[in-house]
């Protein structure tokens, strides 16, 4: 048979039950990237450091930590490492070669990437994402045991990292522990300096934007997300191997997974926010060792969220939803890159200006309004378009020509 040139997928060739979890998982992401957009950093890691905590901001702060944080980002981790083999599968399919194809589409995601972080957000993770598929795609062809086994081990070495500072925390030098004792949190003139920052125009909002992305790049990235992300991915590579990610195993494959997924990872989240509570949320105990319960329940709990999902697309439950969230899905890169406009103009200076003064409840108003919106314009715009603008972009030019509409 004579292959073709290769070229973008076609509606037809999609794996909808993909699409759906695409969807879940990028309009999930949104609860947990909601506090970087609207509180100063440290919020994020260290609930203690900014705002109050009681009452509905604790309810609210438990709700995000117990079902999304970090779970959603395994899930996404996921569904790329998925993405990855089928791009290649695909690729050479067509045309009998794949590499140069994909490392010129991780090649363009990483400048998306580095532009949406210096640019707009330092929460950024395609930056991230292209530099991890690049690594992983060597992997490919392994089997799916050998496959799930690399992916463990990749993602033990951040945990790794972290216990060894954890349990011999001496090691530290007295300028290092400040630095991270200050990481975790900061004083009052530093969540000042943010204040000012993201409340002004855009040209304030840089003076901290672009030394917060080139500390995720150069300390996040190289001791924890790098090898998160390429483990959750080599794990996404086995799944996608098993079948597991197309809804073709059994309705008591998905029950059993999504029941020991949630068994697993909620008692484990659940017991790291007594540990680091009863820790009075101090560096020491919580930004190394009191992070770990949640570190390793976040692919557990993302594996619940597969045998959920995947058990409602075999069993027709909610298709109306399903169909906008395979919508939202397919323009995930979109949805993504709009969370990120849509938030900013909401509380950076250049639009509402609202940056620090949101309580944690609140939030979820936001992240509400955003879900509505996503899942209105996603299905009306591919009804009128092949693609969002984003992956007819990132298509164009890894094709290097027109993907067509």
């Amino acid at each position: 048979m004579t292959a073709r040139s290769p070229g973008p997928l076609k509606a037809a060739e999609r794996v909808v039950s993909l699409d759906v979890l695409r969807g879940f998982a990028v309009l999930g992401i949104l609860v947990m990237n909601i506090q970087s957009f609207a509180m100063p950093g440290a919020a994020y890691i260290n609930p203690m450091s900014y705002g109050d905590l009681s009452g509905a901001n604790l309810a609210a702060w438990l709700a995000g930590h117990l079902l999304v944080d970090q779970k959603f980002l395994a899930l996404f981790s996921l569904l790329f490492g998925a993405g990855v083999c089928m791009f290649a599968e695909r690729a050479e399919a067509r045309s009998g070669r794949c590499a140069g194809l994909h490392y010129r589409r991780m090649f363009w995601l990483l400048l998306f990437g580095l532009a949406h972080g210096y640019l707009l957000w330092s929460g950024d993770i395609l930056a991230a994402y292209a530099l991890c598929g690049s690594a992983v795609f060597v992997a490919r062809n392994r089997s799916p045991l050998t496959l799930a086994v690399a992916g463990v081990a990749v993602y033990s070495v951040a945990s790794a990292v972290s216990l060894s500072v954890a349990l011999a925390p001496e090691t530290l030098s007295a300028d290092a522990a400040a630095e991270l004792a200050a990481v975790w949190m900061p004083g009052q003139a530093e969540i000042d300096a943010q204040l000012l920052a993201y409340r002004g125009g855009w040209l304030a909002q840089q003076a901290h934007r672009i030394p917060a992305t080139l500390w995720m790049h150069t300390e996040v990235l190289p001791a924890e997300t790098f090898w998160q992300s390429c483990g959750m991915m080599l794990i996404g590579m086995a799944l996608y191997r098993w079948r597991v990610l197309g809804a073709a195993r059994s309705d008591r494959f998905y029950r059993r997974l999504a029941l020991a997924g949630f068994g697993i990872g909620a008692p484990v989240v659940a017991a790291g926010i007594w540990w680091n509570f009863e820790n009075g949320w101090s560096w020491e105990s919580s930004m190394f060792a009191g992070s770990q319960f949640n570190y390793w329940a976040s692919p557990a709990m993302a594996l619940g969220y597969v045998g959920l999902v995947m058990s409602a697309v075999r069993r027709g439950w909610f298709r109306g939803l399903q169909t906008r969230l395979a919508a939202a899905g397919r323009m995930a890169f979109t949805n993504y890159i709009a969370q990120t406009l849509v938030c900013t103009t909401f509380f950076y200076g250049h639009g509402l200006g609202l940056f620090g003064k949101a309580d944690r409840w609140q939030l979820f108003a936001v992240v509400a309004v955003v879900w509505a919106a996503q899942l209105w314009w996603s299905p009306p715009l591919l009804r009128r378009l092949r693609y969002g603008p984003m992956e007819w972009t990132w298509r164009s030019l890894t094709y290097w020509r027109f993907a067509g509409r």
